[in-house]
């Protein structure tokens, strides 16, 4: 017996539910909740659109070797937890995120927004302006540093 329109409907809030952190109860998955490599992998995918895990690990292979297994795992966890969505193609699976990364860094600004400045973007402006003044000020510390260790005396 195939569902009826509301309970698809139900099951796609459920799932974009389950990716943007906003579920009630049960298990809050959110592209925060992803681990290093899991998001390595999904910034590997977003440009490509779909990728199988041979060409995801292609991709990462520029920046640090994996072993092919080790993309496989990562893949069908995000697969699992519905940040991906895949689909069988031959012997291989193909994958998409369901996801753009815009929405996603959207979600991840706005549970930043919600979670650590209890929704005043004024606080968070200001945590911003003094991350960048300190990150500013140990940059050009370490530019005079070289400088002086360049310049001859």
């Amino acid at each position: 017996m195939e569902p009826n329109h509301e309970q698809v409907h139900e099951q796609y809030l459920e799932q974009a539910n389950d990716l943007t952190g906003e579920r009630a109860h049960g298990p809050r998955r959110s592209v925060l909740d992803l681990a290093p490599l899991e998001l390595d992998c999904m910034n590997t995918l977003w440009p490509l659109g779909e990728a199988t895990v041979r060409e995801i690990r292609d991709r990462l292979a520029e920046r640090r070797a994996r072993a092919y297994t080790t993309i496989m795992t990562i893949m069908d966890r995000l697969a699992r937890k519905g940040i991906v969505e895949r689909r069988k193609s031959g012997r291989k699976y193909v994958y998409r995120a369901r996801l753009s990364a815009q929405e996603a860094r959207t979600h991840a600004l706005e549970q930043v927004l919600e979670n650590f400045f209890g929704g005043s973007k004024r606080r968070m402006i200001e945590q911003l302006d003094a991350f960048w003044a300190a990150r500013n000020a140990s940059e050009r510390e370490s530019h005079d540093e070289l400088n002086a260790e360049t310049v001859p005396r």
